[in-house]
């Protein structure tokens, strides 16, 4: 090979990577660094695999691949605020998705808000997330909502049969949200009633207390709002007392979010404990869950649905970054304000988790309702699976 048509191919190699299309990138602002948490983990899962499906069909915008760029808050709000600040300032990053928890999220909202950075709510189910008073709104949710959880957990306490409820909260904004929530219902339906509410903080090493004072004020069944830390210390210590003194609980679905089960141990199976959901793999449309699985498997190591940590959060993810592929599309542009405007304008999308149509409107930055909600309950693998109440 002569030295000149040497020259002449490297520069053709180096026009050729030049004119490689640029990324489009998507952020990721969850708790990767947080102890026995695999929520962040979970939502990452389905991001990547559904961005492993759009970048093999040709990416978006006539040919840019999707990037994804993960940042760690490890649950602290200062992290977090700092994580959207730099993502604000990222070239041709559309969107930030998030992770579990409410609390960071809310404390967030100011800064969405300031740099119009939209905002795609994977898991955390605070109202005032959506609800936030921002003139246009930059916060879309497929996730579940406080005020849809409480009420469905309360139906299937009375459904059940057990009508005088103990409230277990933790003393954070999401767990205020869901005593709002719990107020609504109660006033509207007056054949169930909350007892007593009991509070906690994060990290606490024991709740039996609380719990005893729920049931000394005549609780039949203990609605809990908790993570999976905190949950697991509750599920020991109500397994520890005499059968007769262990009530039914209820459960938030943050315990899904983290290493519950591992925690938990034996005692698990001790206790009456259920798990409120938006959706599960055992009931997905089969050709829907095959694509998934497939798409997931180019990504990861995940062969089977009962190997999948976090299921609502991977399943929320993959469908909502579907529709966010659809909608920068639609936009034509990596301008987030005309994205934003174009997820009101996405008119279907056939996902895992349902058919969207539409998935988000101008008036409803919700994708999921009551229709969705259904309740769980472990193994004794520790997989989660949905049950009849």
């Amino acid at each position: 090979m002569s030295h000149a048509f040497a020259g002449i191919l490297l520069a053709l190699l180096a026009i050729g990577a030049c004119a490689a299309p640029a990324p489009v990138r998507i952020g990721l602002d969850a708790e990767f660094g947080l102890d026995n948490s695999t929520s962040a983990q979970a939502v990452e899962l389905g991001l990547r695999s559904a961005i492993g499906e759009i970048n093999r069909a040709g990416g978006v915008l006539g040919g840019r691949p999707i990037e994804l760029v993960n940042k760690d808050h490890r649950s602290l709000p200062a992290r977090g605020i700092r994580n959207i600040e730099e993502f604000a300032r990222m070239p041709d990053l559309v969107a930030v998705f998030g992770g579990r928890f409410s609390p960071v999220i809310i404390e967030e909202l100011p800064t969405l808000k300031s740099t119009r950075t939209l905002f795609m709510a994977a898991w955390s189910s605070a109202d005032m997330i959506v609800d936030n008073g921002m003139q246009p709104n930059y916060v879309y949710r497929l996730s579940l909502r406080d005020s849809l959880a409480m009420p469905k957990m309360l139906d299937t306490a009375r459904k059940r049969g057990l009508r005088n409820v103990g409230l277990l909260l933790t003393n954070t904004s999401w767990g205020r949200s869901n005593l709002a929530a719990a107020e609504k219902f109660v006033e509207a339906n007056k054949d169930i009633r909350i007892v007593k509410t009991a509070w906690y903080n994060w990290r606490d090493q024991t709740l039996v207390a609380r719990y005893k004072a729920l049931r000394n004020a005549g609780a039949q069944i203990i609605v809990l709002v908790a993570n999976d830390d905190e949950a697991a210390v509750l599920v020991r210590e109500v397994a520890a007392l005499p059968q007769a003194e262990r009530m039914p609980i209820l459960s938030h679905w943050g315990v899904t979010g983290g290493e519950f089960t591992r925690q938990a141990g034996p005692a698990l199976h001790q206790v009456d404990f259920s798990v409120i959901q938006t959706f599960s793999f055992f009931n997905a449309d089969k050709k829907r869950l095959a694509r998934f699985m497939n798409a997931a498997a180019a990504v990861s190591t995940i062969r089977r649905i009962e190997e999948i940590d976090g299921p609502v959060g991977v399943a929320h993810a993959y469908d909502l970054m579907h529709i966010l592929a659809k909608a920068i599309d639609l936009a034509g542009s990596t301008d987030r304000k005309k994205v934003r405007d174009a997820l009101e304008k996405v008119r279907r999308h056939e996902g895992l988790i349902k058919t969207y149509s539409p998935p988000f409107t101008p008036a409803r930055h919700e994708a999921l309702g009551a229709r969705e909600l259904l309740i769980a309950r472990y193994r004794k693998d520790g997989v989660l699976v949905p049950t009849d109440d």
